[in-house]
């Protein structure tokens, strides 16, 4: 589940990036590394006892918690849920950077571990055994918790994409739904010629959509080897993408609308915005937020980019990881295996979460439940179908908060003036390439 703050992250983590990448090259050597520990240690531990603090803002750790603490009544969770975004990830890099205070247990967004993992304020968990949890989760997220046979946490949610669409306001102007992009393309001129205040999509520039959208088509901008990465926005598949979308901001067929604004709600429940391409976590948004457009709405396979092309791609999502510092790594390594990979994976999703997990996304009760605010549609079985199909080689850069920060000082002006996407994305891939240089990574384009 996502809401504002953390889709907000990539502009306003700035300083915890600057913190990270300063570090990047010349930090302490003192990180954890690979740690043996046995299921009897775990297990010694939990009969002992202890208190676990757990650094999260998912609702849905609060039942995962008191669940844990009924199984094992001599541990505590200390849940610290106050904080979120912004605050949530200066507060943990300060407490490794002053090395106390730092929680047993850190949720983590998956873009931002690489900088972490780097800087090693991560504990390596799979001298815990949780490599053997590979074949448990979707290819997406377990790619994002690890690093060759390294595993720096257990995936938490995911947000495989699809295409949320305004079904009253297609059958009104008997728009299909597209299967491709360049079908996406003829919707969304068809829709503004018969409404002018209609709109496909809204679109004012964003990293994480841009990103989503490029890994969809095969495009991989970032490449990581320790501390040498690669930028480079220049292949044919980042093409696909910015010919499409160039069209789409020429001929002014996006709404000019921020996500997650009050206008951004409207406009999705007054038919002003068609379409949302996003993660499966989404419906839980529509129904808080969109309520009086409940029944309108529908889900459908993300547009390919080649007819019959199945790809898909990851839209947010987080994973729970033990800091390098953690002082009860036991207990905290038991409490991540049981909320992300144990009892607790139910629990969350009878809330709402959506699983990284393989046997919750096959269950026949999670692909059968029917969608009250979807017309009854068993929206699981496309979310499922779309995480079955995201490439597992997407990797993001380890000061990927930084590059998010600057997204709209360079690809975002695209949206507002004649610079031309391409243009936008190459300043990008400049900026970051520079920025990387000066924290001391070997950057190669």
């Amino acid at each position: 589940m996502r809401r504002r703050t953390s889709r907000l992250l990539g502009g306003i983590a700035l300083v915890t990036s600057l913190a990270l990448g300063a570090t990047a090259c010349g930090g302490s050597d003192d990180g954890a590394g690979t740690e043996s520990v046995s299921a009897e240690d775990i297990q010694a531990a939990l009969d002992k006892g202890g208190t676990v603090t757990v650094w999260s803002w998912e609702p849905t750790l609060k039942t995962v918690a008191a669940d844990f603490q009924k199984k094992y009544p001599k541990v505590k969770v200390n849940l610290v849920s106050e904080r979120s975004g912004d605050k949530h990830y200066t507060a943990l890099s300060n407490a490794i950077s002053a090395g106390k205070g730092v929680p047993d247990v850190a949720q983590l967004e998956y873009f931002s571990i690489g900088q972490y993992s780097l800087t090693k304020g991560l504990t390596d968990l799979s001298g815990f055994g949780a490599g053997k949890l590979a074949s448990t989760y979707t290819a997406g997220p377990w790619n994002a918790v690890t690093e060759g046979d390294k595993v720096y946490g257990l995936p938490m949610d995911s947000g495989p994409m699809a295409l949320f669409y305004n079904k009253t306001l297609f059958d009104k102007y008997k728009i299909a739904v597209p299967t491709t992009w360049d079908e996406y393309l003829d919707a969304a001129r068809k829709l503004h010629k018969a409404d002018p205040k209609a709109y496909i999509a809204n679109d004012t520039g964003d990293a994480g959509f841009t990103t989503s959208m490029l890994w969809q088509a095969g495009s991989r901008p970032y490449k990581v080897d320790g501390t040498t990465v690669t930028i480079d926005f220049g292949d044919a598949n980042a093409k696909k993408f910015t010919t499409v979308w160039q069209k789409l901001i020429d001929e002014k067929l996006l709404a000019p609308v921020t996500s997650w604004t009050d206008d951004w709600y409207k406009g999705l429940g007054d038919g002003t915005i068609a379409t949302l391409s996003t993660g499966a976590w989404m419906p839980a948004n529509f129904e808080s937020g969109v309520p009086n457009a409940s029944g309108q709405w529908r889900v459908a396979p993300l547009p390919a980019w080649a007819k019959g092309d199945k790809a898909s791609a990851e839209n947010g999502g987080s994973a729970l990881t033990v800091p390098a510092l953690a002082e009860n790594k036991e207990l905290a390594y038991a409490f991540v295996e049981y909320a992300n990979s144990g009892a607790g994976v139910a629990s969350r999703v009878s809330e709402g979460a959506f699983p990284a997990t393989q046997a919750e996304l096959k269950s026949p009760e999670f692909l059968g439940k029917e969608f009250a605010y979807f017309g009854g549609q068993k929206a699981n079985e496309i979310f499922a179908a779309s995480a079955a199909n995201v490439a597992d080689d997407w990797s993001y850069l380890p000061f990927q908060a930084y590059a998010n920060s600057i997204f709209n000082d360079t690809v975002g002006k695209a949206y507002i003036s004649g610079t031309r996407l391409e243009d936008g994305l190459r300043a990008w891939q400049d900026a970051s390439v520079k920025y990387g240089e000066e924290q001391g990574f070997t950057v190669e384009k």
